[in-house]
């Protein structure tokens, strides 16, 4: 009895400093509160969406679903993260596994399932992000994959060298997105796939954006277009199932049979052959599967991203215009990504100080000489 009421003592406690959590909450599993309380509250974009479904479906369900939520202590959550370090590689997957994980408690957490988020605990260590520069590829290597690619794709290469157009943006590029008076792109959707099935989408972001189009590059779209005439392609529109509010949009980068271009299809069957052609991958062992290449992820299409900013920063465009340009959230983040490749950042600085002390100091020692007139 004297049990009961300092319980409910301690309850009235809590309850008035917001901290009041009925222990029954805890009882459900996490793989129940994920699938009835997390999963369909889960906003974002389909692509997000589909990535948190398969990190909590792959890797945290299998590990603590079956766990009641106020079963998942920090020595629960240590051991699990000492378990993916043996069974994920990728630093950044990892990390990306605990964040949904810190989201789902945090949730419970404000459904007054939790009294407080076990990812938070101080002994729970999470892997440290790697610091990885974005890398480039030296210009002559880009032009050998633009030159060995296939014709019909050529144009693809151009557009994300000569413009830094992300691949799905490349892929959704249409012909009325092309200004040539003003010598610009309108960056105004991009071509996503989930599970296979294709569908527009606005750029990452959810921004539209205008990208500098060099005449090079303008010149390279107009043979293409004779060469290769556009087709318009049917798809839905903001999310691949959206049937009832499809799109249809002359698209200037198709399929031989004037279907959209898939991301994984494409990567296996025309950019890794083109790699392999140019050098830059082993040729596919013999007796391998066709998807079975030898790739590097440094050697994905998003390298001629990379390759566009280096050149642009050397060239010495501005930070802010590139980040414009690159559809950045803001220059930070491009510095943050690609300050690396600035190899005159601070020599101009110092170059002006020079000139002004230098300058300064020579008239100083001039007018004290005793040679001058005040000597």
């Amino acid at each position: 009895m004297e049990d009961a009421k300092a319980w409910l003592r301690r309850a009235a406690t809590d309850e008035e400093r917001g901290e009041f959590v009925d222990p029954r909450d805890g009882s459900i599993t996490l793989a129940d509160y994920i699938a009835l309380h997390w999963a369909p509250g889960r906003g974002g974009v389909p692509k997000t969406q589909d990535n948190q479904e398969r990190r909590a479906r792959l890797h945290i369900v299998p590990h603590l679903g079956e766990l009641p939520l106020r079963n998942i202590t920090a020595a629960e959550l240590r051991a699990y993260i000492a378990t993916l370090e043996t069974t994920v590689s990728s630093v950044d997957y990892r990390r990306g596994i605990l964040s949904e994980l810190s989201s789902i408690l945090e949730a419970a957490v404000d459904d007054k399932r939790l009294a407080r988020n076990p990812m938070h605990a101080k002994s729970v260590r999470w892997p440290k992000a790697p610091k990885e520069r974005r890398e480039a590829w030296p210009l002559e290597r880009a032009l050998r994959v633009r030159d060995g690619i296939s014709p019909r794709h050529r144009i693809a290469v151009v557009v994300g060298l000569g413009c830094g157009l992300r691949q799905g943006e490349v892929f959704g590029l249409s012909p009325e997105d092309i200004d040539y008076a003003r010598g610009v792109l309108h960056v105004r959707r991009q071509v996503q796939a989930i599970k296979g099935r294709l569908y527009f989408a606005l750029p990452k972001g959810a921004k539209t954006r205008i990208v500098d189009m060099p005449s090079s590059v303008a010149d390279e779209l107009k043979r293409h277009v004779e060469a290769f005439p556009p087709v318009e392609v049917e798809l839905p529109w903001g999310r691949p199932e959206a049937d009832k509010q499809r799109r249809k949009f002359s698209l200037l980068l198709t399929t031989r049979f004037g279907n959209a271009v898939a991301v994984n299809t494409w990567n296996t069957y025309t950019w890794k052959p083109a790699l392999a052609k140019a050098g830059i991958i082993p040729p596919r062992a013999k007796g391998a599967k066709d998807w079975q290449w030898e790739a590097a992820p440094k050697d994905g299409f998003h390298v001629l991203r990379h390759t566009y900013a280096s050149i642009m920063l050397e060239a010495g465009e501005s930070v802010v215009t590139l980040a414009r340009w690159l559809g950045h959230s803001s220059p930070a983040v491009t510095l943050g990504y690609y300050a690396h490749f600035m190899p005159e950042a601070g020599s101009k600085g110092r170059t002006a100080i020079d000139g002004l002390l230098g300058r300064t100091g020579e008239e100083h020692a001039s007018r004290n000489s005793p040679d001058s007139p005040q000597g």
